[in-house]
């Protein structure tokens, strides 16, 4: 069925006033933490050599690849095989205190401004998850993903895969930009707090195998 226009008009005043708070706050944070940034860049260039800053491609809306940025927090140190060490063991002190005040996460304000994330939403996760989720979990794809989001703020990665894609959906049913606000306002509390840096047991998070 074709929607309304009356129907039609409450959804668009909607995304446009989310992309006005997206904007004006990615502008006002880039100028207050561009000294943050400089500093950040400069510890990372130091400690970890280059890249300074790691684009990753990750699921943007409707499962359309786009290219994340972030602060490097980790070695690229490989096994006897090849491969790349557990997370565990190329986390650097430098990068686990960037993770713990998501100060790694400043470089996404430019994805903001381009459009392809929001400042709140279900965060970015890796294109190969996309065929990993039940057909609940594949709608955290109908918005933009954020810098942070309803998960973060309710436990990050201390809760489980499930957990934070069920808040995830929840956030798409309930979004605003008074919860946008919100969202953000707890952001600060729970970053100041460090709260669910990491899985227990994980320096991260483990990696996300879908339903089983």
């Amino acid at each position: 069925m074709r929607e309304t226009r009356e129907a039609r008009e409450p959804r668009l005043v909607g995304r446009a006033a989310k992309r006005t708070v997206d904007v004006a706050g990615a502008v006002l944070s880039l100028i207050v933490f561009s000294p943050f940034a400089g500093f950040v860049a400069a510890a990372v260039r130091l400690r970890l050599g280059r890249p300074v800053v790691l684009r990753q491609e990750r699921a943007g809306r409707g499962g359309v690849a786009i290219v994340v940025p972030k602060f490097r927090t980790m070695t690229d140190e490989r096994g006897s095989d090849g491969e790349l060490l557990p997370d565990a063991d190329r986390l650097t002190p430098l990068g686990s205190r960037l993770r713990s005040l998501s100060l790694d996460e400043l470089p996404q304000l430019w994805s903001v401004l381009k459009g392809d994330m929001s400042l709140v939403g279900p965060r970015p996760l890796p294109m190969k998850y996309v065929e990993r989720y039940s057909a609940e979990q594949r709608r955290r794809l109908d918005v933009k993903p954020g810098i942070t989001g309803w998960a973060q703020v309710s436990g990050r990665n201390a809760l489980s895969w499930p957990e934070k894609l069920a808040l995830d959906v929840w956030y798409v049913d309930n979004a605003s930009v008074w919860l946008d606000i919100r969202i953000l306002a707890r952001t600060v509390m729970s970053v100041v707090r460090r709260d669910g840096v990491s899985a227990d047991g994980h320096a991260t998070m483990p990696e996300f195998m879908g339903e089983t």
